[in-house]
């Protein structure tokens, strides 16, 4: 250990001795770090912000189904349905960090305004308990629903909009109930919403759940859909439910076995940042390789009059990584300090960002800087300072005593 203290003491003058050439690669390291925190930092924010829409707009946490509900429910719904009230759902309510636990009805069928009629996919639900797992869908105008038994209706904006009605309007909704009749509800416009998928607000509908099983001639629901207070309590409360409920009548699915939508955005998005990582490691190693380059070729009789005293190879070449790490660590600490303070400074401004592919409407950016992600920032600039400097450091080891001392002679 005291032999590495002093490695490193002596790297750290042999770097001062050239301020201006340690400067220069300390603060190459440094821009390479700052770039990978912004970028990093935006497609996480990214991610976290997606989540939470995800999860706040359409999934909840957890969803609570009848086994298979999601593999053969779409041809036949009401044959997989929960009960409208249990005492596992009590027991639900009751677990821990759970925050709220609605009934969701699905079903389908047509919506007629005038001449218009469109299909439609809709959700029974119980307003009061959906407003918190629903916090994330953008009431675009009117009021939301307000009573469980309320003869209203909410309407996708885009579904809205092909049906030329708005708030305060009557729609009729048609559809074949459970027992194979048809049956129709004649309803009031309560208002229009958004998410962020623009093919979902085009045929989307949200109706009391009272309503909806008037409608379909049912009593129960096709899901339960939990709100817990954190998302990390996801994977342990699932676990935790599965084993108290009984597995042959309930199968308990979390958010993200749900959304394919975010789970390919989050690949796609990894290889980019995987990809930027890259391009700013080659830059780095072939910056600072070029770097300790030209002070081996500076110190030359420096190191041939060290090996002529004694001193072995290996220490030459532990003393020229030795520089390699400091100039790691220096810039390193740099480009996270400039980066946190760049990342604070745009997230206050915001980053205007148009709608993306297959969403309504467009977002305000922001810089999400996570302990992670700056770990793993200054493990880059360590790692790649120190690849930089193996080669100039063995070449350094290498050098034959008396060529090095006739240098520049």
């Amino acid at each position: 250990m005291l032999g590495l203290a002093a490695d490193f003491r002596l790297a750290g003058r042999n770097l001062r001795r050239n301020a201006n050439r340690t400067t220069v690669a300390v603060l190459t390291v440094a821009g390479g770090i700052v770039a990978f925190l912004l970028a990093g930092g935006f497609i996480a924010w990214i991610f976290q912000d997606m989540r939470e829409i995800t999860i706040h707009s359409q999934l909840g946490h957890l969803q609570i189904v009848r086994p298979a509900y999601y593999e053969k429910g779409i041809a036949d719904p009401y044959a997989f349905l929960l009960p409208a009230q249990s005492s596992e759902q009590q027991m639900i309510e009751k677990t821990e960090g759970m925050v709220s636990l609605t009934p969701r009805l699905a079903f389908s069928g047509l919506v007629s305004h005038g001449d218009v009629t469109i299909a439609f996919v809709g959700e029974g639900i119980d307003p009061v308990r959906e407003r918190p797992i629903s916090s994330r869908i953008t009431l675009v105008s009117g009021s939301d629903l307000s009573d469980v038994t309320e003869t209203a209706v909410l309407l996708g904006e885009g579904l809205a909009h092909s049906l030329e009605v708005k708030a305060g309007d009557t729609v009729v909704l048609l559809a074949t109930a459970a027992n194979g009749s048809p049956n129709a509800v004649e309803v009031k416009v309560a208002g229009t919403f958004a998410t962020i998928v623009k093919e979902y607000d085009d045929s989307a509908l949200r109706l009391p759940i009272a309503v909806a099983r008037k409608l379909m001639r049912v009593d129960g629901a096709t899901t339960w859909v939990a709100l817990l207070e954190r998302t990390e309590q996801t994977t342990k409360t699932a676990e935790k439910l599965r084993d108290e409920l009984p597995a042959k009548s309930f199968e308990v699915i979390p958010w993200n076995a749900l959304s394919d939508f975010y789970n390919k955005t989050v690949v796609l998005f990894s290889k980019q940042v995987s990809v930027v990582k890259f391009i700013i490691g080659l830059i780095i190693v072939l910056t600072i390789s070029n770097t300790q380059t030209m002070s081996v070729l500076e110190r030359t009789r420096e190191i041939g009059t060290s090996l002529a005293i004694g001193q072995r190879r290996k220490f030459v070449m532990r003393m020229f990584l030795a520089e390699g790490v400091l100039i790691g660590v220096a810039g390193g600490l740099v480009g996270l300090i400039l980066g946190y303070v760049l990342a604070a400074i745009i997230s206050t401004i915001g980053i205007p960002m148009p709608p993306a592919p297959g969403m309504a409407r467009g977002y305000i950016g922001q810089i999400l800087i996570s302990t992670s992600l700056a770990g793993e920032a200054l493990t880059l600039a360590l790692v790649t300072t120190l690849i930089a400097s193996i080669l100039p450091a063995w070449k350094a080891s290498r050098l034959n005593i008396v060529d090095a001392l006739r240098h520049n002679q």
